[in-house]
């Protein structure tokens, strides 16, 4: 299968900065659509596809923190890169802080829009990743059957063996079972790798009286 290449999803109302940008991205290997507005990108929003957005911070309409807001709802897998004509320190730290990847002014340099494109796209690949890798956990935990969960959820709080077989009401015998299946199931060889698992799962998060 031949690799696809990355999208840049231009969003900017200003349609010869959009064309220009373009050309720019498309020369450069990279795929590009173009919006002209936050409300047009929504509209078409992309799923599952590789890629990033440059956006423009004002804008008829949803302006650009605004649409950063909804993408970390809608679509948090891919990284902005804002653009402006109007540099304001207040808000590009908002922008950075609320997870924009880099913050240019359209003035800047081809080298440096095609270097924040390119950071982008490798924290494109970082967070698909992280992505499969927390949805193959969340398939191992998944495996589990109600009492090994249990059991999975007081041995990550550092219960003994002793303190889980009494708050289930079984023997410690039965617990060290389960904790034997709970390993082999979940691929690791010990309590801190399941710990990291229940971490990376956000099962700790969890408020099952039983467990606390």
């Amino acid at each position: 299968m031949v690799p696809v290449s990355p999208i840049v999803h231009i969003v900017d109302d200003d349609k010869s900065f959009r064309t220009a940008t373009a050309r720019l991205v498309e020369a450069s290997g990279f795929r590009s659509i173009c919006y002209e507005s936050g409300d047009d990108f929504l509209a078409r929003l992309p799923v599952h596809e590789p890629g990033c957005v440059l956006l423009d911070l004002q804008m008829p309409g949803l302006s650009g923190l605004e649409l950063q807001d909804r993408l970390a709802e809608a679509a948090p897998q891919l990284p902005i890169v804002f653009l402006t004509g109007h540099g304001d320190i207040e808000i590009t730290v908002r922008a950075m802080k609320a997870g924009a990847e880099d913050f240019l002014e359209k003035t800047a340099s081809r080298e440096a829009l095609l270097g924040a494109i390119e950071r982008a796209m490798l924290r494109y690949r970082a967070r698909l990743s992280d992505h499969d890798r927390t949805a193959a956990l969340h398939s191992r935990v998944a495996s589990l059957t109600p009492r090994e969960l249990d059991v999975f959820g007081l041995i990550v709080r550092g219960r003994r063996n002793k303190e889980v077989a009494y708050a289930l009401g079984t023997s410690e015998r039965t617990v060290k079972a389960h904790r034997r299946s709970i390993m082999e199931k979940l691929g690791v060889n010990s309590l801190a790798e399941v710990v990291s698992i229940a971490e990376r799962t956000h099962l700790l998060d969890g408020a099952n009286p039983t467990l606390k």
